[in-house]
């Protein structure tokens, strides 16, 4: 039986876990932190050109503030600023001779930065989600949307496919606004034992509200522009015919799912500037353009509402930029792609943003995910209010409007989802580098005897599964 965890997985120290692995790769990483600090202290006669390099770092990160943040001529001198400054730098560095030293320094960082992950990957492995074997289905049921993913759904054949395999198929009608919740209740009403969809993030979050109103499995056809859900579910995105195999020789896992405001969803809940953006009909057709003529208005706040978010322990006032996401992201990095390690935590990840101006944006692009202008959390409820009627939130990437407060919740192993038994796997995340854990871990003989751990949950792979008979 799948039991709720916390995100943070246990770690275990007994032998055969690879402690002493983890811990020569600690020490090795402290090792190249030692050669990145000898390759500073070398060129420490350039001490003043060192110290110029980091701010022209700054200076970067300050220039793309402006250049989102403004318009006309304060807009183009943050541009320029965002691409001179660090090529300044590197003009800088090779002029006076410290390029050498600057290389080695970096590559040092980089090194330790890998044998640090990889140490704390040892320690701490992710787990696959608890799967279950089970028989066929009788009475599939796919909605499918031809248009999405740029006609993923003819370009490989899906219909045809799943009719071979004994689905029925109901291809959306674009030109008539489909309803797919009420094509779902009418396919469950006939007898429907699977529902599925082949389609965007939104649509799925719509269907698999059914599913887990009625208690049956649902099916995720990896047939969307970006399909973030299937990425944390471990399917190939590449080849969405793959997702088909459920049908015939699928296994199931018990997953979360998110609720916001009665409306269900399976990856996030967007609140603040990117909610007010995507409202905009112009946005699907110009996503850069129309962002970057509404953001100046919604980063000083003149065009949109105030928000208050209350967690199940901390309040943020007034935060840019929200996101609500079903379990948290692994990383809070707002300059790459999230995934989430897990869909079974009974938690909601929460990552608000806030950047009162050039000083915080030059301290998020030189620290990322550690600067102070992020806050990441997780909760099992989190509430929006407004000093409006109304909140924009962005839903799995569809635009509404819902009254405020808007509440989000979490349904912990809601969902049964069916996948198939041979799968890629979710891609492994790399932990951000706790280099306090990295010291004690490359010189306390006896970690575990400091820190708490909960009873490992077991690790199972894609080709361990418990029979369903």
């Amino acid at each position: 039986m799948n039991e709720t965890r916390t995100t943070r997985e246990t770690e275990r120290h007994g032998p055969g876990t690879g402690l002493g692995a983890a811990r020569a790769l600690a020490r090795l990483a402290l090792l190249c932190i030692a050669g990145a600090v000898a390759a500073v202290v070398a060129g420490a006669g350039h001490g003043f050109i060192l110290l110029l390099g980091l701010a022209g770092l700054g200076l970067a990160g300050a220039g793309l503030w402006w250049a989102l943040a403004h318009r006309g001529f304060a807009r183009l001198l943050g541009a320029l600023l965002a691409i001179i400054a660090p090529v300044g730098v590197l003009v800088l560095y090779a002029v006076s001779g410290l390029w050498v030293v600057a290389v080695i320094a970096l590559a040092a960082w980089t090194a330790a930065l890998g044998c640090a992950r990889s140490a704390l990957r040892r320690l701490r492995k992710p787990h696959g989600m608890h799967t279950r074997t089970v028989r066929p289905p009788r009475r599939a049921v796919l909605i499918m949307n031809p248009k999405s993913g740029g006609g993923k759904v003819g370009r490989y054949g899906l219909v045809e496919r799943a009719e071979a395999l004994g689905a029925r198929v109901i291809l959306l009608d674009l030109d008539t606004d489909p309803d797919p919740v009420a094509l779902a209740r009418q396919a469950v009403a006939e007898g429907a034992d699977l529902l599925g969809v082949a389609g965007g993030d939104g649509t799925q979050a719509l269907v698999a509200g059914v599913a887990a109103e009625h208690g049956l499995p649902f099916m995720v056809v990896t047939a969307g522009t970006r399909n973030h859900f299937a990425m944390d579910l471990g399917l190939d995105r590449d080849d969405p015919a793959s997702s088909l195999e459920a049908l015939s020789d699928g296994v199931e896992l018990r997953v979360d799912l998110g609720d916001i405001s009665g409306r269900p969803f399976v990856n996030t809940a967007s609140f603040g500037t990117y909610a007010h953006i995507v409202q905009n009909p112009d946005y699907r057709d110009a996503k850069a353009v129309t962002a970057l003529d509404q953001l100046p208005d919604l980063l000083a706040g003149e065009s949109s509402a105030e928000l208050i978010v209350q967690t199940d322990e901390e309040r943020l006032e007034a935060p840019q930029a929200v996101l609500v996401s079903n379990n948290p992201y692994a990383r809070a990095d707002p300059l790459t792609g999230g995934r989430r390690e897990r869909l079974d935590t009974g938690a909601l990840g929460v990552i608000a943003i806030r950047v009162g101006g050039a000083v915080q944006a030059a301290e998020l692009a030189l620290l990322g995910e550690r600067a102070s202008g992020i806050t990441t959390l997780t909760s099992r409820s989190v509430v929006v209010e407004s000093d409006e009627e109304t909140i924009p939130v962005a839903v799995d990437g569809e635009a509404l409007v819902l009254p405020a407060p808007v509440v989000c919740t979490i349904r912990p192993g809601a969902l049964r989802v069916r996948v198939p038994r041979e799968r890629p796997g979710a891609p492994y995340v790399a932990p951000t580098v706790d280099w306090y854990r990295v010291l004690r871990l490359a010189f306390d003989r006896s970690p575990h005897q400091h820190e708490s751990h909960a009873p490992a949950a077991p690790s199972r792979d894609k080709n361990q599964e418990q029979s369903d008979d």
